[in-house]
């Protein structure tokens, strides 16, 4: 079973194919677009090329030593150094054969603005052949000479040139022979000199409004701002190559002046594109760039007419070893590494680095041919753009695994939180039953426990066997504190006794008579009034604290005297304090113990209600005091009638 060709190879194959495909339409267009009079399948012969300076108003001047014989495509800077105005060009040829047969003429470039005569007949002109002057110096131009614009025997053709000192002002190649075949070969020319220029800013605007939409949307990844900015300003490049219009620009210089800052920030960001690219970060060459950048800017703006194009040659020099020398390094690290998208932009960047160069030595007359700049741009284009989609579809693949993974941990945590809740859940009702089992616990003991407690202590004092009235009393007060157990929890609906000796009542006669009988001196010491009434919930707790110590008393201190107060110093505070003069005990060592059910109950009681207990005890000196917050409104909560026991009812026949 075949292995899948991975994405970066079938780009580059792709890429391979197309530049193949390109160089075939380069050779194809070399051998279309050779003159007609080389190729002979002209009927026009040209005998002589000669050229001479305009008179001062723009005129031809007269035969003579004036005209030059020249071979086009002809440069004037080498003739006449540092001449800037106009130039004629007086192309003689003959029509061999039929007399008056059918001929055309093509001229590839007049720069930088002209107009062109068949014998006397004015065939065209530019709009502007003063400053500003038009843009012809690369629109291919084409006309069919007219019958009436041709004579027997000697023809020729007047071309009038308005150039620039040190711009290459001239005359292109000059094309004459039969319609069909100068027809032809004007259209490979504008193929080649405008159409491909035009596909070339279409895809180059396209593509960089596309990465600046990459770039808005993950700020993050930088080297999509470097690119959509090395597109824009390569739009502003290349968008002089086929402008003919001289708008917005005063002057040819203002121009080309604009036209050189273009290619420096398109050069200067391209290479900030392909560090970012290769995730490189050099702040010390980047800066060092950067202030030569700002640098060559303010010369191409400022520098002298005069001085303008030697600045502007330098500067191209010193763009054109920096686009090199960046081109050749990221090939060699990208060649070296595994990144399969490093390499296929490192091909695409060698194939564009050596169209550079080739065009650069003809922008030069070093050598001659047809620019490849038009035609790798394109292919070079679309490759980085093929590398920049791969790596985006790379991204989006992380990101679709990354979202596999992140549901399966989702999934993961969620089971496990259904298991930790499930099992807390578990955990919270067993708590539940066990703070219910302890609040039992606690209730019986306070309540039921402590009755239990004084009817022992009865029993015991008493001298005769007790009859049945006095079981009776001893079972109601059980089913009554057994009631008052049960009914606890609903006596945050009831309201608090109106007075606090009312509260005290029923406890204070039950205790008071079992404390005769023990012969225990016993001290009530309440206010008239509340201040501030305590809650339902409140009033239990204390009564629970005053029952438990008061049976504490009976059961170890082995007292004679007893009291009980309730204070209200402040309106906020309520304080109840149980105090004997008994044998005492180890506070501490009891709590550390843990053996004192009864303390245990009585703190968290207190506690619960939003009070705190303080037990203090010494041989001859227990005390026991409570204290509670009360809130300025009082308490909702009171005491279910059932829940203070009626005295009747708990009084004990002895």
């Amino acid at each position: 079973m075949t292995r899948p060709m991975p994405a970066a190879r079938r780009a580059g194959r792709a890429l391979a194919a197309m530049l193949g495909l390109l160089a075939l339409l380069i050779l194809c267009g070399a051998a279309r677009a050779a003159p007609a009079d080389a190729a002979g399948d002209c009927a026009a012969r040209i005998l002589d090329i000669r050229s001479a300076q305009a008179l001062p108003d723009g005129a031809r001047p007269a035969d003579g030593p004036a005209w030059q014989p020249v071979t086009l495509p002809d440069d004037w800077s080498a003739r006449w150094p540092g001449h800037t105005g106009k130039a004629w060009y007086r192309i003689d040829w003959r029509c061999d054969g039929a007399s008056r047969a059918p001929a055309a003429l093509a001229l590839e470039s007049i720069i930088m603005a002209g107009e062109v005569y068949a014998n006397d007949d004015l065939l065209w002109r530019d709009p502007s052949q003063s400053e500003p002057l038009s843009r012809s110096w690369n629109m291919p131009r084409y006309w069919r000479l007219p019958e009436s614009a041709m004579r027997d025997g000697l023809n020729t053709i007047w071309v009038r040139v308005a150039g620039v000192a040190d711009h290459h002002p001239g005359l292109g190649p000059v094309y004459l022979g039969k319609p069909e075949a100068i027809e032809r070969g004007h259209e490979l020319r504008v193929w080649r000199n405008r159409t491909l220029f035009h596909v070339n800013l279409t895809i180059s605007a396209a593509l960089g409004l596309f990465f600046f939409s990459l770039w808005i949307l993950r700020p993050q990844q930088s080297s999509h701002g470097w690119y959509a900015l090395t597109a824009l300003f390569w739009v502003l490049f290349a968008a002089n190559i086929v402008a003919t219009s001289p708008w917005p620009f005063a002057t040819t210089l203002a121009a080309a002046r604009a036209n050189a800052m273009a290619l420096t920030l398109h050069i200067s960001c391209f290479c900030m594109f392909t560090w970012r690219f290769a995730g490189r970060f050099r702040p010390r060459v980047e800066r060092v760039m950067w202030a030569g950048v700002a640098l060559s800017l303010a010369a191409l703006a400022f520098v002298p007419d005069d001085f303008q194009p030697s600045a502007q040659f330098v500067i191209v020099m010193v763009l054109s070893a920096l686009f090199c020398l960046n081109c050749l390094h990221f090939s060699i690290q990208a060649l070296r590494g595994r990144d399969r998208e490093q390499q296929l932009l490192a091909v695409c960047l060698l194939v564009f680095l050596g169209a550079a160069v080739h065009d650069l030595l003809l922008l030069f007359k070093q050598i001659d041919g047809l620019s490849y700049i038009p035609y790798t741009s394109i292919a070079v284009l679309i490759g980085m753009s093929a590398v920049q989609g791969l790596r985006h579809a790379r991204s989006v693949r992380r990101i679709e695994r990354f979202n596999e993974e992140l549901a399966v941990s989702v999934q993961r945590a969620r089971d496990e939180l259904a298991a930790t809740l499930a099992r807390e859940h578990e955990l919270a009702l067993a708590h539940s039953r066990l703070q219910d089992r302890l609040e039992i616990a606690r209730d019986l003991h306070d309540g039921l426990g402590g009755s239990l407690v004084r009817m022992t202590a009865l029993v015991e004092q008493s001298g005769e066997p007790l009859q049945n009235r006095q079981f009776l009393s001893m079972l109601n007060l059980l089913r009554n504190d057994l009631r008052q157990t049960i009914d606890s929890g609903a006596s945050a609906d009831m309201k608090p006794p109106a007075t606090p000796r009312e509260w005290i009542a029923p406890l204070r006669h039950r205790y008071t008579q079992l404390f005769d009988e023990l012969g225990i001196e016993v001290r009530w010491d309440f206010p008239a009034a509340w201040t501030v009434p305590p809650s339902a919930l409140q009033c239990l707790a204390l009564t629970r604290l005053i029952e438990e110590g008061l049976t504490n008393v009976i059961k170890h201190s082995r007292a004679g005297r007893v009291a009980v107060r309730l204070a209200q110093s402040d309106p906020g505070l309520l304080e109840l304090i149980v105090e004997d003069d008994g044998a005492g005990f180890d506070v501490a060592a009891v709590c550390q113990a843990g053996i004192s059910v009864g303390m245990r109950s009585m703190s968290t009681r207190i506690a619960r209600v939003g009070g705190s207990l303080q037990i203090d005890s010494a041989p001859g000196r227990t005390r026991l005091t409570a204290s509670l917050a009360l809130e300025a409104e009082g308490a909702a909560a009171v005491l279910e009638p059932s829940a203070t026991p009626d005295v009747s009812e708990n009084r004990i026949q002895t």
